[in-house]
């Protein structure tokens, strides 16, 4: 049995590291969570011992639920809402997988409510998953880069890389045609680390949106010196060098973008995926 279910092992990551990339184009999200077999898998991937699978898992959600109309479905789909509270409650989940799992929680919960209930319920999510994380973990920022370089799906992909490396980060969001990145760090991070892991893949460079007093944008480059990032050692690699998707995957996902019925072929094998492996 052990020998089965460690051979299943790279199966379940590759298949969510899938679904989180198609969820990333935002032409996709939509097809998704339509999908029979796609949402349920996902929600059972939050239950899943592996913690990168799990993490890619909460990732994809994030994507998914930036689309304003999965909400409500995904809300409403069984074990969602509870497998998100387990991930949080759980002693053993990471401090950065937990915060995800809030953020998302929050994302959904407040999904059809007025925006002043939805203000004092997402405090109170927050609190409340405050009080779970505990003291060693601090709060959650965001911070704002706008990336020279940004222009594409493979380079998107590059960036993605970079960041999912780095101990501390929550989550991150694209916004692909004013090549910006919005992303969610603990706060003992230094913004600094996601600039040095950008350069790193030589191709972008990243500066820091901020605000003026007077509520103006301004962007504000790095120091050039690199700062020491500390790597995800805790977690495996997502997918090992020699298997990088990224230059065939580039093609595939926005070929999928442009033709749903690319998408819809993947997701039926996906599902076809997801239950053999979890309704035997």
């Amino acid at each position: 049995k052990m020998n089965s279910s460690m051979s299943e092992e790279p199966d379940a990551l590759s298949v969510v590291n899938q679904l989180r990339d198609l969820a990333a184009d935002p032409l996709n999200r939509r097809a998704i969570v339509q999908d029979q077999g796609c949402l349920p898998g996902l929600i059972l991937f939050l239950d899943h011992p592996n913690p990168p699978v799990v993490h890619s898992a909460l990732l994809a959600l994030r994507y998914l639920a930036e689309c304003r109309a999965n909400r409500e479905k995904m809300k409403s789909e069984l074990g969602m809402m509870l497998s998100l509270q387990n991930v949080i409650q759980k002693t053993t989940t990471p401090g950065e997988t937990k915060l995800l799992a809030s953020e998302v929680y929050d994302i959904l919960q407040s999904s059809n409510m007025s925006d002043m209930d939805n203000v004092n319920e997402m405090n109170y999510r927050r609190r409340k998953a405050q009080f779970f994380l505990g003291s060693t973990n601090k709060r959650a920022k965001t911070v704002v880069l706008h990336i020279d370089g940004l222009d594409d799906s493979s380079r998107r992909n590059l960036c993605e890389e970079a960041l999912l490396k780095i101990k501390g980060v929550i989550s991150f969001t694209f916004q692909m045609a004013v090549q910006r990145c919005v992303v969610r760090i603990r706060s003992d991070l230094k913004a600094e680390a996601l600039a040095t892991a950008i350069a790193s893949t030589k191709v972008m460079k990243a500066q820091q949106v901020v605000k003026s007093e007077s509520g103006e944008e301004m962007l504000v480059p790095f120091q050039d010196t690199p700062v020491e990032v500390e790597q995800n050692t805790d977690l495996p690699e997502y997918l090992p060098e020699d298997e990088s998707p990224t230059k065939e995957q580039d093609k595939a996902v926005s070929r999928v973008g442009s033709h749903p019925e690319g998408a819809a072929s993947w997701l039926s094998t996906a599902a076809n995926f997801l239950s053999r492996s979890f309704y035997w």
